[in-house]
């Protein structure tokens, strides 16, 4: 049992839609996993990668005869919970501070403290001693502050530089640490507020653009701030996701972010979500983790990127009932 949540034993006709997955479409996120594998899945990640040219159906033979599939549920039994979405937004960027790009995107400052509080998303924007201490460390400039808001809750993206000849670079940015204060929705505050009817972004930004004069307001209501590193984007790397929690990249559709206080990195998941946004009965990988992803049903699904995977992200909420998948004869952990 995790310190989280409740794993129970069950049957896998219990699992709605097991049978109907494509299960190859999840296996190249699962043989990503065997790179950094719970120590449960050491022993099995070699024939994990063996069945990556196997048919679903094989696979799924061989899950059902190797794994026990679990049921995750509260302490307090409950085996339903939340379901969210994240993707990778892009977006077009400069290098130095130019006409149109005044927005800063920092590396973590050497002073940043690993896990207690430091100045806060307004102290950072407002004091001169926080300005002091992340001089130097600009990593990029965006036009827009909610676009560095929305890279700094879905926590990496992709930036379009624009150089002095004219050309573009693509750049990946990757989560290199925070502020450590709690992160606090902007679209949560707008609702209570009675300013927008719902929390997505275009709502979100139509508003900002009709108050202007609001706009700190709103953006210091989430005092979380998060930093970045910086890491290349070569012409393969453009169709791969960014590496989750795990150290390993995220497959849109198949990856998930989890609580490691209920499901380990690494771990197979047979997710069913249904709701107005998308009717989801698939194997998922947990790979990832997030600042918001607390509790025993809790999982944020990897959209992947573009205008598609940022609506659907947008638009996901809703209900999620989970099973892991865990070797057979393996104490759960």
């Amino acid at each position: 049992m995790r310190p989280a949540a409740r794993w129970v034993a069950v049957d896998w006709k219990e699992l709605p839609g097991f049978q109907d997955d494509a299960l190859a479409e999840a296996w190249n996120a699962w043989v990503l996993s065997c790179q950094r594998p719970p120590t449960a899945f050491q022993s099995l990640c070699s024939e994990v990668r063996q069945l990556s040219i196997a048919s679903s159906n094989q696979q799924r033979d061989w899950i059902m005869q190797r794994l026990q599939a679990y049921r995750v549920e509260s302490l307090q039994s409950n085996p339903v919970g939340l379901l969210t979405g994240y993707y990778e937004p892009e977006y077009d960027a400069s290098r130095q501070p130019v006409s149109g790009f005044s927005v800063p995107l920092y590396r973590a400052p050497a002073s940043l403290p690993r896990q207690a509080p430091w100045f806060s998303r307004q102290e950072i924007e407002t004091l001169p001693q926080s300005r002091t201490a992340l001089q130097g460390h600009e990593l990029a400039w965006l036009s827009d502050p909610i676009d560095a808001l929305v890279l700094q809750i879905q926590g990496s993206g992709r930036l379009r530089l624009n150089l002095p000849d004219g050309s573009q670079q693509r750049i990946r940015l990757a989560f290199a640490g925070s502020n450590n204060h709690p992160y606090r929705s902007v679209g949560r505050w707008l609702l209570d507020r009675g300013e927008i009817r719902e929390a997505s972004w275009g709502a979100i930004r139509a508003w900002a653009v009709q108050n202007p004069e609001r706009l700190n307001d709103m953006m210091w209501s989430n005092p979380r701030f998060v930093f970045f590193r910086e890491e290349p984007m070569g012409p393969s790397d453009i169709q791969r996701g960014p590496k989750g929690a795990q150290g390993v990249e995220l497959t849109p559709g198949r990856s998930i972010a989890v609580d490691r206080e209920s499901i380990p990195y690494g771990t197979p998941v047979w997710m069913v979500s249904d709701g107005p946004s998308a009717q989801l009965r698939r194997l998922v990988i947990a790979q990832d983790t997030g600042s918001a992803i607390v509790g025993a049903v809790r999982a944020d699904y990897f959209a992947g990127w573009g205008d598609e995977a940022e609506d659907l992200a947008g638009r996901l909420k809703q209900n999620l009932r989970m099973w892991v998948l865990w070797p057979k004869g393996a104490a759960a952990p």
